[in-house]
């Protein structure tokens, strides 16, 4: 099996090396073997960068995806790790999707806001803080990563 040079893998996945790096450091990657002071990896670590990389993408934190590598009894299946995941991802996600949405409403009345003075607007929400419950502060598990 060839052995690839941290630059190789980079190019390779789209990511800087110093990427890479974070990403061993932080224990996601299992650390690179080395050859003359320098990293080599198998050609595998490209498809756990690859699952990274979607994971970042789809909105999965690092620590998120570092349970889904090292979160689960070794043999879990993959499949069993991503019905946990996504399950506990797309929950969040309605929680963000039902905070937005109140955000819109609130944005929307605020652009027929009949107030001559900001402080007239503050006792209007003064008023209503109890009716707009829709906007409440976001749950921590909704804001972590972010």
């Amino acid at each position: 099996m060839p052995q690839l040079s941290i630059s190789q893998v980079a190019r390779q996945v789209g990511l800087r090396p110093s990427a890479i790096r974070y990403y061993e450091q932080i224990g996601i990657l299992v650390p690179a073997q080395r050859s003359g002071g320098q990293r080599r990896y198998d050609s595998t670590v490209l498809y756990r960068l690859a699952v990274i990389q979607r994971s970042r993408q789809i909105g999965f934190t690092l620590e998120e995806i570092r349970q889904l590598f090292f979160g689960f009894r070794n043999g879990t299946p993959a499949s069993r790790r991503w019905k946990t995941m996504t399950k506990r991802k797309l929950a969040e996600l309605e929680v963000l999707v039902e905070r937005i949405q109140a955000m819109q409403s609130v944005l929307r009345r605020l652009q027929h806001c009949p107030c001559k003075a900001l402080e007239q607007c503050g006792e209007g929400m003064l008023r209503n803080l109890c009716a707009d419950s829709a906007l409440k502060p976001l749950p921590a598990s909704a804001r972590r990563g972010r």
